[in-house]
């Protein structure tokens, strides 16, 4: 089977071409658990398997598949990576692209040869002031879901984490990931005196913390708006991957909508492997 591998701020995925590998639906997620191992295979994050869409709603088709099989609604950085590959391999033309996901449409442009701009699903849940207690402290967090079916995403604003061991916070990351119904991906943030974000999450799925979140950075931007601590127009975000944008157009009265994402994409490689 081919596939390529990209990253997104070091949010790393493999692409396969689904119109040439054909792939059943109901083999994808032992194929992403075999396939995405870090010291057994080719490894990443997650795997999308892309189809040319049926509706003339949208020009891609993505099953997404986190590196543990489970099914993702979407995901930010992945959907960008997923721009680049369809503007690249005759899925569309021009420089705008249009991905159907589990969660919903969302919409891209091609900003030049490697950045690439995406619409993010609207914030479809947003509970805000969620307390929780955990080895003796109190936490609180905002929690989010974005599309339909949401993605759900927790915030909680940690000051000094830029100084923490990311081992430190672990232990308060898995009980957070957990902690929520249908879980969460768990977004640690502290906001720097010059206004951008230090930003680390712990993905659900990939059971880790990842070098990068663009759903978990657009539901961390989305929340500062919200409250008038970052500006509308635009909130840098520094990952552990590099550095992410985003812009939540809704603005203060409206921070669930209209939320886009801008960031790098690589093409790390092509490659080859033989299924077992």
């Amino acid at each position: 089977m081919k596939f390529t591998k990209m990253h997104g701020a070091g949010n790393d995925f493999l692409i396969v071409d689904n119109r040439e590998e054909r792939v059943p639906v109901e083999q994808m997620a032992d194929l992403a658990r075999q396939l995405c191992a870090r010291r057994t295979s080719v490894g990443a994050d997650g795997i999308m398997f892309l189809d040319a869409c049926e509706s003339s709603e949208a020009d891609v088709d993505m099953h997404f598949f986190n590196a543990s099989g489970l099914e993702g609604e979407m995901c930010g950085n992945g959907a960008r990576c997923v721009c680049r590959f369809a503007a690249e391999h005759g899925f569309c033309e021009g420089d705008t692209q249009r991905i159907m996901t589990k969660a919903g449409l969302v919409t891209g442009e091609k900003i030049d040869d490697t950045r690439y701009r995406i619409r993010l699903n609207d914030i479809t849940v947003r509970k805000n002031n969620v307390y929780t207690e955990f080895e003796g402290h109190r936490y609180l967090c905002d929690y989010m879901e974005m599309g339909e079916p949401g993605l759900p995403h927790a915030v909680v604003e940690l000051p000094g984490l830029s100084a923490m061991d990311k081992e430190e916070l672990r232990p308060l990351g898995v009980y957070l990931r957990n902690f929520f119904p249908h879980g969460a991906n768990v977004n640690f943030f502290e906001l720097a005196e010059d206004g951008h974000v230090e930003l680390i999450t712990y993905e659900r799925g990939v059971e880790d913390f990842t070098l990068a979140c663009g759903t978990g950075a657009g539901c961390t931007a989305s929340h500062l708006v919200a409250l008038g601590r970052a500006k509308p127009e635009g909130t840098s975000l520094h990952v552990p991957g590099g550095w992410l944008e985003v812009a939540v157009e809704g603005g203060r009265y409206s921070p669930s909508h209209d939320i886009y994402l801008t960031g790098p994409t690589c093409i790390v490689y092509e490659g080859e492997t033989v299924l077992s």
